[in-house]
């Protein structure tokens, strides 16, 4: 068994130098700045990631970039999910990272009882963003499909993914969260939804976040239960907990990216995850716990 598990330790260790290479050799990664003139001139970054010989196709009007907008987590920069930016921009998607939070944002209280811990104002407001940036994005770069997005986000960010989600159905192709905790799932099987769980003893998601093995199965939503603490899901966190996650990502990217089939649920088989076990479905006995983030 340790010498499978060194094995597939070994595997994602590639996949991680492939992805490293990819990004120093072919993915450009720039930084823009807009100004949101309706909210205070408010200045919002991104960083833009995208395959040197896709982009110049785009730009020569000979293809149309798939779109990930990718949102970070509280506290946390724009610039640490390169590891997940370059997964897509290796699939030949244009990925888009917002900076969300500013050092002048009033700092956010949580409040328990309340909605989202308190949180709405903060997760409205990445998806203003979200609106914001997709906007000036067009006409950035407009060989790309904007009306078919993927949306990727950790912890907070992956909150503000599903809000958006929510709110603009028709626009989403994909969801990737990575330990989102408090806004619910999407359950009525439009698209299709990977998440990352954390094993973590001090971030849990909050009850009713996940749905039950059975919605899981009938809506499309894959859950993949990890070994990993919360924080290890960005550019920090150790080298096998994002081989693992970019292997696995990259697998599901590859199917749901398929005109021929779509994802099953049921019988997903994520070739060299890693550490990680293949997805689990969250059952009904999951333990709640409302801990704040």
């Amino acid at each position: 068994m340790k010498r499978g598990i060194a094995v597939l330790v070994s595997v994602g260790a590639l996949v991680a130098v492939g992805y490293f290479t990819a990004s120093k050799w072919a993915i450009s990664h720039e930084t823009m700045v807009f100004t949101d003139a309706s909210r205070n001139d408010r200045p919002v970054q991104v960083d833009v990631a995208v395959r040197r010989d896709k982009l110049m196709q785009a730009e020569a009007g000979m293809i149309k970039l798939p779109v990930a907008i990718l949102n970070h987590g509280n506290t946390v920069k724009f610039t640490e999910y390169s590891f997940l930016a370059n997964v897509f921009a290796a699939r030949g998607y244009m990925a888009v990272s917002i900076q969300h939070d500013l050092p002048t944002d009033a700092p956010m209280v949580t409040k328990v009882g309340e909605i989202y811990v308190g949180r709405l104002a903060q997760i409205q407001r990445g998806v203003a963003n979200i609106r914001f940036v997709v906007d000036k994005m067009k006409n950035a770069q407009p060989n790309a499909d904007y009306d078919h997005l993927t949306v990727v986000g950790h912890s907070m960010g992956g909150d503000i993914t599903m809000y958006f989600a929510k709110q603009y159905p028709d626009l989403i192709k994909k969801v990737v969260t990575l330990d989102n905790l408090r806004v619910p799932f999407m359950t009525d099987g439009k698209f299709k939804i990977l998440s990352f769980r954390s094993k973590d003893p001090q971030f849990k998601t909050d009850p009713g976040v996940i749905p039950d093995s059975d919605v899981c199965e009938k809506a499309g939503i894959t859950v993949v239960q990890t070994p990993f603490q919360h924080n290890d899901m960005r550019d920090t966190g150790p080298d096998t907990a994002k081989a693992s996650i970019q292997a696995m990502l990259d697998k599901f990217l590859s199917d749901t990216d398929s005109d021929v089939s779509a994802v099953d649920t049921r019988s997903v088989n994520f070739n060299d995850p890693g550490p990680v076990s293949p997805y689990v479905p969250v059952g009904k006995k999951r333990a709640a716990s409302s801990v704040t983030n």
